[in-house]
Parts: C-alpha cells; structure tokens; sequence
C-alpha cells in the first residue's frame, strides 16, 4: 500500500508569552496539545472548532509557517524537512482565510503566479506562460487579469487567484483555511464547485479548516473537531455531526444555524473557554459539559475507538 499523504505523530505547538527582567518567559500557552492523525490521498479533511481552539495554528505548522514544538509531519511519506523549504512547497500549499491580504498589492498577478513556478520548479519564461495558462483556465480566470494588481478583483476573483498560485506548485496537499468565509454565498458556492472540480482534476487531498459546518460536512470525508488545542472526535462526516460521540461535538452541531428552526441556546454549563495560561486538569470541556464527572475533571481522557471509524476524547461519550 503507499503511504499516506499525510502523517501527523505527537505534534504540539507551545508559545512563549511575556518577558521577565531576565529575558525569560512569563508564561506558555500551549494553542495546539501533543495530536496525532493521518490523511488519506484523495482525501479532504475537515478541521472544526471554536476560534481560538488551534485550527490556524496547526495549518501553518503543517505547511511550515510555523515551527512545531514536538512532533513529527510526514508527507507523502517524508519527513518535514526544514533545511529544505522547497521540497515540502512542491508537495503541500496553503490558500488563506482572506484573498486579497495574501496577495502581494505591489505585482502583478503574472508575477504572483511565476514565483513558484520559478523558485520550486526553475521554470523558464516560456514553461511558465503554458503553465499559468493552464491553471487559469482550469479556475476559469481571464488571460488578460495577469497584467492586473490585486485590489483590482472582487473577493471570488481574488479568491481564485489564491487558489491558482497554490496550484502553481503542483502541491499533492492543500490547506483551505476558511476559503469561502469571506464570499457571498452564492460565491462560496461557485468556490467551492471549483474546489471539487480541480481535488477530481488533479488529484488532490484538502485539509478542510471552517466554522460554517454545514460547508465542511457537504465538502469533508473526515471530519477532525479540536477543542482547546487538542482533537476530541474524528470520524467519517456523515457520522460525526449526524451522530456524535462527544458533547462538544454535539454543542457544535446544535449551535450551528438551519432554515426553519428557532435559535436556542444548546444545554451546556456555561460559556467561558479554559485559561491557557492555567489549564484546568483533566477533560478541558468539562466546565461545560453536563455528562461531566469528578473523573472528567481529575483525567485527560484518551482518544479511544468509538466503533465505524469514529474516535472521541470522551470518559462518558454519547
């Protein structure tokens, strides 16, 4: 069997927070808490949770933006190299949250789109216009916007523009970190059609991230939900939030708006997040949680087999 396109062992993510007369560290806070989980090729995993809970965090670990604290990314079966910054960008692409802040407002879309053709693949002039050729008409973009800057296109056009600079490094992997949230919603639809058409054209597996979990679970094949830095249920999307083992995965999907039904507020024991600086012991959702017990708050419950490719973090799972 080949390797999985991606592989995360015991990754963990720890900041320093304020300065001592020393030069030392106030504090730690620790945004993503040691996780490990695999994705398949082909695949696209969807990655939920409230703000703050890692997602973004975890995304720039995983394209190398950010250095992790511990642990170990393979893709394609190799490891994170970091004295090679180019050989991961050949394999894994990140589009961000908003288009038109990840584009450079002083070149030009030609240039935007040949910087890494050139710097990962040493393109020449010549391989370069047949390639930015044919990623803009696979992302169905004018030829004639590649002598435009970006505060020229509208948040869809930008967006795809984003899009088709990822594609340009012929990555195997790529992260959408909430790529329609900023879009109208009759443009998140067209987006992410698009998205469905080039992972089928190209071969790609997506790392999912959003809020809106209506989108995730129409997109995803997996569903990870993370909760204060760490994963707390992972299994096939049209179980996880249709049928939860986990109480904050069952916040979530109660929380999230539908047509139809009255807003309500889901039963859970209040609303503030855990101090990171003071993390509580044990089960960090069981200050919210109503299955809690005196064991939830003592042990750090272990990810354990719920049963048809479900895992939740659980001492008492739905």
């Amino acid at each position: 069997m080949s390797d999985p396109a991606l592989q995360v062992e015991d990754l963990s993510k720890t900041f320093d927070v304020g300065k001592t007369l020393l030069g030392g560290a106030r504090g730690h806070v620790r945004a993503v808490r040691p996780m490990s989980f695999t994705v398949e090729r082909g695949e696209t995993m969807g990655i939920v949770g409230e703000s703050g809970c890692g997602k973004s965090t975890l995304a720039r670990m995983l394209v190398g933006l950010a250095p992790p604290s511990t642990g170990r990314i393979e893709i394609a079966g190799r490891a994170q190299d970091r004295a090679d910054p180019a050989a991961f960008g050949r394999l894994i692409q990140y589009v961000f949250q908003d288009p038109l802040s990840s584009l450079n407002p002083r070149k030009t879309i030609r240039q935007i789109m040949e910087a890494p053709l050139r710097l990962l693949h040493g393109m020449n002039r010549a391989a370069c216009d047949a390639r930015i050729a044919e990623i803009f008409d696979a992302v169905n973009l004018r030829p004639e916007f590649l002598s435009r800057y970006p505060h020229e296109f509208s948040g869809g056009q930008a967006q795809r523009i984003g899009i088709a600079r990822a594609l340009a490094a012929s990555p195997e992997i790529i992260v959408l970190d909430e790529p329609v949230s900023a879009l109208d919603v009759s443009v998140q639809a067209q987006v992410l059609n698009l998205l469905a058409q080039l992972k089928d054209e190209f071969g790609l597996t997506y790392l999912f991230i959003s809020h809106d979990l209506a989108v995730v679970e129409a997109v995803s094949t997996r569903i990870m939900v993370l909760y204060f830095g760490a994963v707390v249920e992972i299994g096939p999307a049209d179980q996880v939030f249709a049928r939860p083992r986990h109480p904050y995965t069952r916040l979530l999907a109660e929380s999230a708006p539908v047509v139809g039904r009255p807003l309500s507020a889901p039963e859970q024991k209040g609303t503030e997040l855990p101090d990171p600086l003071n993390p509580p012991p044990g089960c960090a959702f069981a200050a919210r949680c109503p299955r809690a017990s005196e064991t939830c708050r003592k042990l750090d419950p272990p990810l354990s087999d719920m049963g048809h490719g479900q895992y939740a973090a659980c001492h008492h799972p739905l």
